[in-house]
């Protein structure tokens, strides 16, 4: 098989992973909390942290390595102004991950873990959950935008 398209195959595959997750993720969080159950939003929290350990990070991780192994190894220069756009995009998305998301969401799965035996959610919950969609989103979106300008290229 050609290497260009294998490692393009697992570039895709990582894409697949990592969008899939972020929206899917955010969509069952945000429907778990308006449940306002707080078995229900303890159990969800648990599972955006997991899926974003393994799918999230694991897809992300497929999408930079495949996509910059594949521009190395092709002779693809790093300056192609559709791989700076997509590459600024898609670590913009990373920051506002590390930055915000990760430390929302360790507070976020300490306090479930707190209150999923109990009968209410903290009041401090809910707009801790609100940064966490609106930072969440903009990290959504960023890598979304990557796939128009990875598609055309500049064309």
């Amino acid at each position: 098989m050609d290497s260009y398209l294998l490692l393009k195959s697992l570039h895709l595959l990582g894409v697949v992973l990592f969008i899939g997750n972020i929206v899917v993720t955010g969509w069952w969080k945000v429907m778990a909390d308006r449940t306002r159950n707080p078995a229900v939003v303890a159990f969800a929290q648990r599972q955006v942290t997991l899926t974003d350990w393994v799918f999230t990070l694991g897809g992300s991780m497929l999408v930079g390595i495949a996509g910059l192994v594949n521009a190395l190894v092709h002779d693809i220069p790093l300056n192609t102004p559709w791989l700076l756009w997509g590459g600024g995009l898609f670590l913009s998305s990373a920051l506002i991950w590390g930055l915000f998301l990760i430390p929302l969401q360790i507070r976020l799965g300490a306090m479930a873990r707190a209150f999923a035996g109990t009968d209410t959610i903290p009041e401090e919950y809910w707009p801790l959950s609100r940064n966490w969609l609106l930072w969440g989103t903009a990290a959504t979106l960023l890598p979304v935008a990557v796939i128009p300008v990875m598609v055309f290229k500049g064309v």
